[in-house]
């Protein structure tokens, strides 16, 4: 078989496909099959095979080769060939295929977890349908930042002739392993008789949910259910989402509406009038329920988690799980007590053993949506309230996030460069009416304070040309009011 060397830096300048946040992300055009077949390959070959290597040598039983890599994707249109393609780069390298089929990302990485291995999941998360991306995890978790450097530099082999695979029926036991998990830790937290309605769209967990919910005893309400692929975004809720789920609760009788982005690693979860919570508030209330003593979530998440004072400690870091799942190893070195994760998007992790009424739930340092949605209406049912009711235990703190989409990349970290050195202007473009700036925070983007108390965050997406705003008020209404004028703006300035 003829080869030839593949430059992966190299590739990612002439294909855009790169790592954003979580992942490589890039449109499916540009995904080919050398593209797909490369970035598997270096994943198996710097993070994969060098780890069995290291267990090797400090005294395990573990092979220093490739062994089972679990293999799975989303619901996109693209998702199943592009893990064909991943199958054969797999096999071609000596790794043997566990084909789960369409499941949650936190699945996946579980059952990676349980069986010691690696795992490839494909999926683009909420972006839309036209893009996809390929996340790598090792069987502790998400890949790190100096995983992805050594993928990023790697040279591979690539044959002139790919391989084909052609991907089997799904190994159930992937699935089964994951329902288990939350039934059995949720078994004694009261959700028999709730009415759950699941807002479906395009979830792969949405038919997984079900069979949880049903475990548990809840009644299922399934709503919006769609072949067509549905880019939910749950840190900028569409506003079509927004109503629909208002009308559904009017409609209906349900005591939450749930669902999830496209990969199920990000939490939308709605109270019994259809109003949905912030992902941020989120991760509180459920890093609550699980009693965490130390939190660590993005800089971007609600300044509540502090306000609130249920944690020992709070860490903030740069937006991305890979920088959150760093600083909870930290953290977990340093405390004797829980450390529990969460991002601005609801999506939560848990860096060590959980237990709750006799039951214990194991760590899992990946994004996971399941855990908070069941977190929340345990919490409801835990303190004798709705769902709504939960938000009255926390201080009167609001966020709103929203997005400038088609926003090349350069044009707004050059934007955001010129605000960081001149103050007045970025007072003005940020927020005109709110005060002097009393506080300038450039862990990831833009992030400034005012006098009046408001906060409005800038930042460039790591996973498509987007500029995101978030916005952080004492009301609802004036926190979307700060992050809408601001994006009008920005866009007036950028000639979007």
């Amino acid at each position: 078989m003829t080869i030839k060397k593949i430059n992966i830096d190299t590739l990612m300048t002439s294909s855009g496909v790169k790592f954003g946040t979580s992942g490589v992300r890039g449109l499916v055009e540009k995904m080919s099959n050398e593209v797909c077949y490369a970035y598997t390959t270096a994943f198996l070959q710097e993070v994969v095979a060098k780890s069995a290597l290291i267990e090797n040598v400090n005294g395990t039983d573990e092979p220093s080769s490739i062994g089972k890599v679990i293999l799975g994707h989303d619901l996109r249109p693209s998702s199943p060939y592009i893990a064909s393609i991943c199958a054969a780069a797999i096999q071609h390298a000596g790794g043997k295929v566990v084909y789960a089929g369409a499941l949650p990302t936190p699945a996946l990485a579980y059952y990676a977890q349980l069986e010691h291995a690696p795992a490839i999941v494909v999926t683009g998360s909420h972006i839309p349908f036209d893009r996809n991306g390929i996340k790598f995890y090792s069987h502790q978790g998400e890949i790190t930042k100096a995983d992805e450097l050594a993928i990023q530099h790697a040279i591979v082999d690539m044959p002139n002739s790919l391989p084909n695979y052609t991907l089997p029926a799904a190994d159930k036991d992937v699935e089964a392993q994951y329902i288990k998990r939350y039934v059995d830790f949720f078994a004694n937290a009261g959700l028999k008789g709730l009415r759950v309605a699941i807002y479906e769209h395009s979830s792969v967990a949405r038919d997984l949910l079900r069979a949880i919910f049903e475990a548990l005893g809840v009644e299922v309400l399934s709503l919006g259910r769609t072949d067509a692929f549905v880019p939910i975004d749950t840190e900028a809720v569409r506003p079509e989402d927004i109503i629909q789920a208002a009308n559904w609760a009017q409609d209906y009788i349900f005591d939450a509406i749930v669902s999830t982005d496209g990969d199920a690693d990000r939490p939308l979860i709605g109270d019994e009038h259809g109003q949905w919570l912030r992902g941020d508030v989120v991760g509180i209330l459920c890093a609550k329920y699980l009693a965490a003593n130390a939190v660590v979530t993005p800089v971007s998440s609600n300044t509540l988690t502090e306000k609130s004072t249920w944690f020992e400690q709070v860490i903030r870091t740069q937006i991305g799980s890979p920088y959150v799942i760093a600083a909870m190893q930290q953290a977990a070195n340093d405390t004797k007590g829980l450390v529990v994760g969460f991002e601005a998007n609801g999506g939560v992790l848990v860096g060590n053993d959980s237990m709750q009424a006799g039951k214990k739930l194991t760590a899992l340092a990946t994004r996971d949506a399941v855990l908070p949605i069941l977190a929340v209406l345990a919490m409801a049912q835990q303190r004798a309230c709705k769902v709504s009711g939960l938000l009255k235990s926390l201080p009167s703190r609001y966020t709103y996030s929203d997005r400038l989409q088609n926003c090349p990349t350069l044009q707004s970290t050059q934007l955001l460069n010129l605000l960081q050195h001149q103050a007045q202007q970025a007072q003005l473009m940020m927020a005109p009416d709110a005060g002097q700036i009393v506080a300038t925070d450039i862990t990831d983007g833009l992030r400034l304070s005012f006098s009046n108390g408001d906060i409005v965050h800038l930042r460039p997406s790591g996973n498509a040309p987007e500029l995101r705003c978030y916005a952080e008020s004492d009301t609802q209404e004036n926190a979307k009011f700060l992050c809408t004028q601001c994006l009008a703006r920005v866009a007036a300035a950028l000639g979007l």
